[in-house]
């Protein structure tokens, strides 16, 4: 598990959406300014033309890295990757 994350349930998620975003926009490449531009709120699925199947496989095992936890694959619901908030809130279901 990564050291910065505490065990604070607002901190935790705060640290995970910015800790979200980044590596979502690692992952799929995006510009300074898209990454500056993206909140909890911002779609994934549909909206960002760079997320396909390749890019979830590449995210989740970012978080994997990141985190050091394991996501089984019965765990992978569309739901997860509509925003970067439902993914946020992934993680943090995933840290507690």
């Amino acid at each position: 598990m990564n050291e910065n994350v505490v065990r604070n349930a607002n901190t935790v998620n705060v640290h995970t959406v910015g800790e979200t975003i980044l590596i979502v926009s690692e992952v799929l490449q995006l510009s300074d300014r898209t990454r500056q531009a993206m909140t909890a709120e911002t779609c994934l699925l549909g909206a960002v033309p760079e997320f396909d199947s390749m890019a979830v496989v590449s995210i989740i095992t970012a978080l994997e890295e990141q985190y050091g936890f394991i996501v089984d694959d019965d765990e992978v619901e569309a739901s997860t990757f509509e925003t970067v908030g439902s993914l946020a809130d992934f993680v943090n279901k995933k840290l507690s």
